[in-house]
């Protein structure tokens, strides 16, 4: 049986001496500050119940009986917020004296609330028309999350520092085991929209977890062809995949001790990169301490590449697929994430049109092995051994005498690709400690749509 769902939180950003090594909490529907608790600041710190999952409509499931799948309606999403005002951000800190935002608290490192216009809730509503044999119809019964990365508005992961995103991984874990326990939820998605051309229409640093009474169709085909592999094989796929682009070298995008990102041989868009874990690992549980931070070193390289390759922050999908929650054993699947950018040139992008939408068979115009050579040489940002930062974006400041620990620093963490082998843009060799991020910070409260 799953776990009761959790109260509500905001994260504080830590301040001080006396906050490096804890993260406070501040439990939004038990304790909202008093210059804060307004009618209006009480509904968006999340004291409506949780349960409610916000918003009115129709929200059901409707199975497509020609695919075999099934199709969300949740009609309620047309009034989701939509490209607010420059001078109002609904995920940014709530200021003092000012019009209060989905976070009642000044300033924040990582925030999780549920998303008030959900496409899953916790407790749906009865379908609005009755199914029958062909044509099935469910409650859409499931939890949809909105991650805050950051209190800063301009900020994105690849101007974070590793530590920031490591505290990151640490949430998605704490996400991902937590919605994962709940006994009708099969899948657990982690993903970020990133961009306006992607259809985002809040600017703020976030990303999103749908938690699935299914396995959706993509990650579902992949567990069945893993499956067989492992079956045919006794291997697992992913890391013959890994091996064989290893060996191979030309679609190698970046490298650590832990991970290895690729242009993959078969990629569908341009510039889409998978990042493995050199491990077999089926989901963020499995990761060591040390591998959660390998994860946020190579992230925060590929996602610099990425913002470099055409001078400016190029806009993406990020995807992370991992084991099944639905209760089964997976012993063959292998953890990654994938990045779809939607760029194919500095000034053109791919549509999916009618190859890809109608007949589900990608064209992809480029050669992946030319494609990851640039992105292989498209350096990350550099730290300037001045002052320690990005002369570009001020990224890595807060990197430096925080790496994790392996007698003095790892040596071997260096990045794939021309002109990079020396690993100075993760801060190689300038650290002995590793002060990882202290603790999980985060929960759910009823929240703005993202």
């Amino acid at each position: 049986m799953g776990r009761a769902p959790k109260a509500a939180w905001a994260v504080p950003a830590a301040r001080g001496p006396a906050a490096t090594s804890a993260i406070g909490a501040l439990r939004v529907s038990a304790a909202i500050p008093a210059a804060l608790a307004t009618p209006a600041a009480l509904a968006t710190a999340g004291t409506v119940a949780p349960e409610t999952g916000g918003g009115s409509g129709v929200s059901e499931l409707r199975w497509n009986p020609v695919l075999a799948e099934w199709v969300v309606t949740a009609t309620h999403r047309q009034e989701r917020t939509y490209h607010p005002p420059a001078d109002f951000c609904p995920l940014c800190p709530t200021r003092p004296g000012a019009h209060p935002t989905e976070v009642p608290a000044d300033d924040y490192e990582i925030v999780v609330f549920e998303n008030k216009f959900p496409s899953f809730r916790r407790t749906p509503p009865e379908p609005s028309v009755e199914g029958d044999d062909l044509y099935q119809v469910r409650p859409s019964k499931g939890i949809c999350e909105v991650v805050l990365y950051s209190s800063k508005h301009n900020g994105s992961l690849a101007t974070s520092d590793v530590v920031d995103i490591a505290r990151l991984v640490d949430v998605w874990t704490d996400r991902y085991e937590e919605l994962g326990s709940l006994d009708y939820i099969d899948y657990v998605l982690i993903f970020e929209n990133k961009g306006e051309v992607i259809g985002v229409t809040l600017e703020h640093p976030h990303g999103q977890i749908y938690a699935f009474p299914f396995i959706p169709p993509r990650p579902a085909r992949e567990l069945e062809s893993a499956a067989r592999h492992w079956h045919s094989t006794g291997r697992c796929l992913f890391c013959d995949i890994l091996g064989k682009e290893i060996a191979d070298g030309r679609r190698l995008v970046a490298q650590n001790e832990d991970f290895v990102a690729v242009v993959p041989f078969f990629a569908r868009y341009p510039y889409e990169v998978h990042i493995l874990p050199r491990r077999h690992v089926a989901s963020l549980l499995d990761f060591a301490d040390d591998e959660r931070w390998g994860l946020a070193e190579i992230l925060k390289v590929v996602l610099q590449k990425y913002d470099n390759l055409f001078g400016f922050p190029l806009p993406y999908i990020m995807v992370m697929h991992q084991a099944a929650t639905d209760g089964r054993e997976y012993p063959y699947y292998h953890y990654h994430v994938e990045f779809y950018p939607p760029n194919r040139t500095a000034t053109k992008l791919k549509y999916l049109a009618g190859c890809e939408s109608g007949a589900g068979t990608f064209i992809n115009d480029t050669l992946p092995e030319e494609t990851a050579a640039t992105l292989r040489a498209t350096a990350p940002c550099k730290l300037d051994p001045a002052y320690g930062t990005c002369g570009k974006c001020g990224a890595g400041a807060e990197d430096r005498g925080k790496r994790r620990g392996k007698g003095g620093g790892r040596g071997k963490g260096e990045l794939t690709g021309e002109g990079e082998a020396d690993g100075k843009s993760l801060g190689e060799g300038e650290a002995t400690g590793g002060a990882r991020a202290a603790e999980r910070s985060v929960e759910v409260k009823e929240g703005s749509e993202a």
